[in-house]
């Protein structure tokens, strides 16, 4: 539990916002992502309610966007870049994403009225920044350092892959959600296939004729 006396003496907002994102989503499980969810959490942490309120000006989206950021943060805690490295590609995403499971193993209901609350019509925008803020840390912790459209596909599939493994996982009864991570080995799986696909497909690309460049000869043989 988050006390005052782990908050500086004069903490910012980012700082309250961190503290309580957590103990929000304890009793969000209850009462979603609501004021009496932000209040229960304030007055745990010993933060004045108005100060609260203020650390969050969004509301429910805001509680859920620091709540995500506080498991974007766990996750790189425990798998700082360099220890990654240590891996393969495959087995860098694939780690990241179960220790995001393992994070969220207790909280799942709570998972599902953040969800719930993002699938609003009006936070749609929210939700799609919040999946690529994910996937792209992800990626980013992975050692990617692509730049050009790769960038962005990477991205949006791990996005889509990350997404459907979570759908996987707030109905998964088996022990230690064992069918969810096969769900996702198989997605990864296949992701791979596809990008192995790519590649083969273009180191045996042969450049073809250009018929531009073959009247442009004969019009200006010297080049």
């Amino acid at each position: 539990m988050v006390m005052a006396d782990t908050l500086p003496a004069d903490p910012t907002l980012d700082e309250i916002r961190a503290a309580l994102a957590p103990l929000i989503a304890e009793t969000a499980a209850f009462d979603g992502f609501s004021d009496a969810a932000l209040a229960d959490a304030a007055q745990r942490a010993g933060v004045d309610p108005d100060v609260a309120r203020l650390a969050f000006p969004g509301g429910g989206r805001d509680m859920v966007h620091a709540w995500f950021a506080s498991i974007d943060a766990a996750m790189a805690g425990r798998w700082p870049a360099e220890k990654l490295a240590t891996l393969k590609i495959r087995e860098r995403i694939t780690t990241l994403v179960e220790t995001r499971i393992d994070l969220l193993a207790g909280a799942r209901e709570s998972l599902r009225r953040a969800l719930a609350l993002l699938a609003l019509p009006a936070n749609a925008p929210h939700a799609a920044k919040l999946g690529w803020r994910a996937a792209d840390l992800m990626w980013r912790l992975a050692g990617d350092t692509a730049t050009d459209y790769n960038h962005y596909s990477k991205r949006a599939i791990l996005g889509a892959v990350y997404g459907s493994t979570m759908a996987v996982f707030l109905n998964d009864e088996s022990e230690g959600f064992a069918d969810t991570r096969a769900f996702l080995a198989h997605r990864i799986d296949s992701v791979m296939r596809f990008e192995a696909w790519k590649h083969r497909r273009a180191s045996r690309r042969i450049e073809r004729p250009s018929l531009a460049r073959f009247v442009g000869r004969l019009r200006y043989p010297g080049r």
